[in-house]
């Protein structure tokens, strides 16, 4: 047996390289809607890997079961035929994934060699467990089991995510929309990402024409559904389209996969070769848009140390400089045909949904925060409601042109920054990341984190540019602390399975005072019908209206009664970290709303006989 461990040993070494730098790494297999069938093959194989290795470190498995652990280990050589299958018709595979592949089944081979006569002479045996202990080799493979299990439930909640098991985003957050006597049209790059996905809703419910230009179009319409024209090519637009306002914030992510040569050019083609689409667009139409809003970041400055950086800072001759100066020449041609272009180096952009927030305050929520480096490289930082503002002041003030830090006047360093999140999120900052291991793993990219700016913003503000939050705590309070102002539940009274949900929470409200009023709508006229949102489904699904307008359904609308509970706060806290939110969104979206709305009907049908 020592030996089958030895080579299942090997197996999850290459395993493990094969998903992290292949899978996760390399291809970015979970956010990609083609690899679904893939990640789903890949979550039924690590699960199944997980059993093995559980069973064969640390029992013996005698009679039936022998049967059973053989089953599994055919059912593995199917998945793996299968996903060889999957994987050529999906992607094309590059050598050192095939030949990895290869060495994987050779060794799988040998597993099994070994395995099968000593599962025959298990099988010969009374069914039962036996316990056994092999060492180091044990240990070893419920760390292996430990890794791929939770390997298993990241790809099977990517699965999840992947196939849109809820309701679109935008039937989920329905967008209110003001009547606007003149409308601007804007295109906007990057809408389906972190800022331009704020961007267009902001634009949209303002009442404005937005055309995205995407290379996924299903994201989009997820996002936007009919509330957006959407394209996949500039050159679906005609050339007599009067567009206002183009607003260019797309570019393949800079954190994440290591910087090589090949990424780099990526990086760079993602954000040049699409500034250069748009120029190519501005030059053919009849009616050249008034502005070209182009992002770029702080990055520009490169490596600055204390000093403090404005716009007319030089750049340095790094790789990010170089991404941010190219990327901005290139959108300075515009000006060429007489459009007026505005540039945002924006600094670490914070928001509840993206950007980096999410990533420092889920690690200090258990008690893990962590200083990275020194602490003390500079982090000039910017509330999302803060770009969304300078965007809509640069759409309609021309004056406002060239290059602007859009950074909040207080800048922070890094270990103030993390010691404010700790206050804020009550937790204690315990430890530091050497400076060390981040650059060994990350090379030059490790500047992100380990490097910074510390910018002015006074170009900005000198042109009347207001930062509704303008210092570290109340931005981040803003953005973490749930305020609990009240909300309106909008509910189906006629179905009594609603109407006992409902009645509970009522009850809950009013025993703990909590910020929740309740109404029936079939006591009431549709207020959201000039949302597009027609009396059916209304009655098919959960709403919550709160006092600024905001309008929650689905999950999001669950979320927002429990986090205003005293008694369900646990509960709002652990159905909204990804897994179950993914969960709890397909069940809600695909069992509860369609068998209550059957069930509902046919109530109705019989009351009319």
């Amino acid at each position: 047996m020592e030996l089958v461990l030895c080579l299942l040993v090997i197996q999850g070494v290459m395993g493990a390289f094969d998903n992290f730098w292949r899978h996760e790494i390399t291809e970015a297999l979970p956010s990609k809607p083609s690899a679904r069938d893939e990640l789903a093959l890949h979550a039924t194989r690590e699960f199944l890997y997980g059993i093995i290795f559980l069973a064969l470190g640390w029992s013996e498995w005698h009679g039936a079961l022998a049967w059973i652990l053989a089953a599994m280990l055919v059912t593995e050589v199917v998945v793996t035929m299968w996903d060889f299958i999957v994987e050529d018709l999906t992607r094309k595979l590059p050598p050192l994934e095939r030949v990895l592949h290869t060495l994987l089944a050779m060794n799988y081979g040998a597993v099994l060699i070994v395995l099968i006569p000593i599962l025959w002479g298990w099988s010969k045996l009374p069914t039962a467990m036996v316990a056994a202990d092999h060492g180091v080799l044990s240990w070893i493979m419920t760390l292996y089991a430990a890794g791929i299990l939770v390997w298993a439930l990241r790809d099977a909640i990517a699965v999840v995510k992947l196939s849109r098991l809820q309701a679109p985003e935008w039937e989920r957050r329905p967008f209110a929309i003001a009547h606007n006597t003149s409308p601007r049209t804007v295109l906007v790059t990057g809408a389906t990402g972190f800022i331009g996905g704020a961007l267009c809703r902001r634009l949209i419910e303002r009442g404005d024409e937005v055309i995205i230009l995407t290379r996924d179009r299903d994201s989009a319409e997820y996002k936007f559904g009919p509330h957006a024209r959407i394209v996949t090519s500039s050159c679906e637009l005609d050339d007599a389209l009067p567009i206002d306002a183009i607003i260019n914030l797309a570019g393949a992510p800079v954190l994440g996969l290591p910087w090589t040569g090949k990424r780099r050019a990526e990086i760079m083609r993602s954000r040049v070769g699409t500034t250069n689409d748009i120029l190519e667009l501005i030059g053919r139409l009849k009616t050249r848009p008034e502005v070209l809003i182009n992002a770029s970041a702080i990055g520009y400055y490169g490596v600055t140390d204390d000093v403090v950086c404005d716009e007319a800072h030089p750049p340095q001759a790094i790789f990010m400089s170089d991404l941010c100066r190219t990327w901005e020449e290139a959108a300075r041609r515009a000006e060429d045909y007489g459009v007026r272009v505005c540039i945002m180096r924006l600094g670490l952009v914070l928001g509840r949904d993206g950007g980096p927030l999410p990533a420092l305050a889920w690690p200090m929520r258990f008690g893990a925060g962590s200083v990275m480096g020194t602490g003390r490289q500079w982090m000039s930082w910017v509330h999302l409601e803060d770009v969304l503002s300078f965007v809509e002041q640069a759409l309609g003030r021309p004056k406002l042109a060239g290059a602007y830090n859009v950074t909040a006047p207080e800048t922070v360093t890094h270990r103030e920054f993390m010691t404010v999140l700790g206050r804020i999120l009550r937790s204690p900052v315990w430890f530091k990341i050497p400076t060390w291991p981040l650059r060994l793993a990350m090379g030059e990219m490790g500047d992100l984190l380990l490097e910074g700016q510390r910018t002015s913003c006074a170009r900005a503000l000198g042109q009347g540019v207001e930062f509704k939050h303008p210092c570290l705590e109340g931005a981040l309070r803003d953005l973490l602390v749930e305020p609990h102002r009240q909300v309106t539940v909008l509910y189906n009274a006629d179905c009594p399975v609603c109407d006992a949900e409902i009645s509970h929470y009522r009850h809950a409200a009013g025993r703990s005072d909590a910020p929740l009023a309740f109404t029936d709508i079939n006591a009431h006229r549709n207020h959201l019908a000039h949302r597009g949102i027609t009396d059916g489904e209304l009655k098919r699904r959960l709403y919550v209206l709160g006092e600024g307008g905001e309008l929650l359904s689905g999950v999001d609308a669950f979320l927002a009664i429990w986090r205003r509970l005293p008694g369900y706060a646990w509960l709002a806290a652990l159905i909204a970290l990804p897994g179950p939110r993914h969960l709890f969104s397909a069940i809600y979206e695909w069992v509860a709303v369609p068998v209550l709305a059957a069930w509902n009907a046919r109530r109705e049908r019989h009351s009319h006989h």
